[in-house]
């Protein structure tokens, strides 16, 4: 080999310094490459799947190392910056890049929003960090979407309810780190209830599409997951442009307060696979892209398993299905930077217009629903939309799920009439407020959805109804609080929420966010700035996270006075 060619390959030694022609960057392990290669097999290499081959690392070896991103990069031939700022993005991959020392064995994560905050995480963080001084990592984590069984924690991906320093010890020491699988009706129970009848008449051409567009627009049915846009509307607005069309499906349930779509695919899931593909049928879709947060792990082997079933029974000949994993972000429940992820970048909303029915997932025009919706469907056409449409209480119409918790003693998922008010909704569906708790306020729609002092507890709980009080329902997580609560903490909670939960794309958000929860965090608020930096993020950010972020300080500052005063 000549000395040109060696200065090329090698470090150019002796020739004044590094050659313009040495390879930059992190190089590529040899050996990695093979572990690669192997874990994927005859995967497909497309762009899309960098999410879904991040995890398989991250569970093969509990960790994304430096050498095997770069790997994969090679793999996959992508950039490495592609793959690193893909990795970095989500809170569930654990990207060493230092020294590829791996984190501990076992990571143990404490759910520490607002309703597992009111039922003591902060103590039991205190005191398994305690317990187990760095031999197993303690993490903090956002909302896991078991609010009714507060405090929760995660043991590997095993979730402990009702949570204690002795069961998580028990999950832990024990090995128990695996998912619970929930009981619930398999295919063949759901066809033996006439399961899928509906969706076979539907392939075989026996109903009429415009039938069914025109039921779901007579029912009232709206999406679920928190816009509440017409469902009936919606089909023909997708239906309107050219093909192919596409679907995704939202099972990103990361709201804090809100898990009714858990505990629904839990029971039934086929009632909701089957409302899917008649939506698909519907619009023409192509393909289902269904989008599960990563914090149901159970419920990802189990639609896995009766996805499975339901190929093999050709009931999705005309409809592919493809069952996406998320991988720990709450924006990814704003549906453009769902479609981001599906696709297998950050989470980044989009610019709009145009909106996702005409540019959706690869550009296509694209029918997305959340969970709820779907599962609907099959009961409001063999039922009729009269079924639907005729409930409802004070001038509303139709049904609600609402996830309800914090100090009531029947916490969970309550199907009511739309236009409950909460006072009907705690002492009807739960039971009343818990034992030694008066009623103070509530959080009529999560997080982003504000909160009420319950002096305002006789208002209608429906879409359209709140936001005259600054308000809105969304996907109907009702936290109830006590006189043994902090308006004023419970604002924090959700504000150091909201800026852990920034996509750092736009600088109100990310920024305000930030300057926001230190702010609330002084002992005396100053309420000009508080209004004023508020004012800029509703104004000015891209999505709904920044626009909804001053909410629930709004709300305090109106109805929460008392509760500012330092004691």
């Amino acid at each position: 080999m000549s000395d040109k060619d060696s200065n090329i390959r090698g470090s150019g030694k002796g020739s004044g310094g590094p050659s313009p022609f040495y390879p930059k960057g992190r190089q590529v392990d040899a050996e990695a490459l093979l572990d690669i290669a192997k874990l994927l097999g005859d995967r497909p290499r497309r762009r899309d799947l960098l999410i879904e081959h991040l995890h398989l690392i991250q569970d093969q070896y509990g960790h994304l190392s430096a050498r095997h991103l770069a790997a994969l990069a090679e793999e996959m031939k992508l950039a490495m910056s592609e793959v690193y700022e893909v990795a970095t993005f989500y809170a569930h991959f654990d990207v060493v890049l230092e020294d590829d020392t791996p984190p501990p064995e076992l990571t143990v994560r404490v759910c520490d929003s607002l309703t597992c905050e009111m039922m003591g995480a902060q103590d039991l963080l205190a005191e398994l960090e305690k317990k187990y001084k760095g031999k197993v990592r303690i993490m903090r984590a956002p909302c896991m979407g078991r609010c009714e069984s507060a405090p929760v924690a995660e043991v590997g991906h095993r979730h402990v309810t009702n949570a204690t320093v002795e069961t998580v010890a028990k999950a832990a020491d024990g090995g128990h780190t695996h998912p619970v699988i929930p009981e619930y009706k398999d295919f063949d129970a759901y066809v033996a209830d006439g399961g899928y009848r509906l969706l076979k008449e539907c392939l075989e051409a026996k109903r009429d599409v415009e039938d069914l567009v025109d039921i779901m627009s007579q029912s009232g049915l709206r999406g679920l997951g928190g816009a509440g846009f017409p469902t009936g509307q919606k089909w023909k607005i997708v239906r309107g442009y050219p093909g192919p069309r596409l679907m995704a499906v939202n099972a990103d349930e990361g709201e804090p307060g809100t898990f009714k779509d858990r505990v629904y695919l839990e029971a039934d899931p086929h009632r909701f696979l089957e409302g899917m593909l008649i939506a698909a049928r519907v619009v023409e879709a192509t393909d289902v892209y269904i989008y599960l947060r990563d914090e149901y792990p159970g419920l990802r082997e189990v639609l896995s398993a009766e996805i499975a079933k339901i190929k093999a029974a050709g009931l999705n000949k005309v409809t592919k299905i493809h069952l996406r994993r998320g991988a720990g972000a709450y924006i990814c429940g704003e549906e453009s930077a769902m479609i981001e992820s599906i696709e297998g970048k950050r989470g980044l909303p989009r610019h709009r217009p145009p909106y996702v029915a005409e540019v959706g997932v690869f550009g296509r025009p694209t029918l997305v629903q959340n969970v709820e919706t779907l599962y609907w469907i099959r009961d409001i056409v063999e039922k009729g939309p009269e079924w639907f449409s005729s409930e409802g209480r004070n001038g509303r119409a139709g049904l609600r799920s609402f996830s309800v918790s914090g100090r009531v003693k029947k916490p969970g998922v309550k199907l009511a009439p739309a236009g409950i008010t909460v006072r009907e909704l705690i002492d009807e569906f739960c039971g009343g407020m818990a034992d030694g708790h008066d009623f103070k306020g509530y959080l009529p729609g999560g997080a982003s959805g504000g909160i009420l002092p319950a002096s305002m507890g006789d208002i209608p709980l429906d879409f359209g109804t709140l936001e005259e009080h600054g308000c809105f329902i969304g996907s109907a997580a009702v936290v109830v609080l006590s006189d043994k609560d902090s308006a004023r903490d419970a604002a924090l909670n959700l504000m150091r929420f909201f800026e852990d939960e920034s996509c750092g794309q736009c600088t109100p958000c990310r920024v305000g966010t930030e300057k926001a929860a230190k702010l609330m965090a002084n002992k005396e608020w100053d309420e000009a700035l508080l209004r004023e930096l508020g004012q800029a993020m509703t104004d000015a950010s891209i999505c709904g996270l920044g626009q909804a972020a001053f909410n629930p300080l709004k709300m305090v500052l109106a109805h929460f006075k008392g509760d500012l005063i330092c004691k």
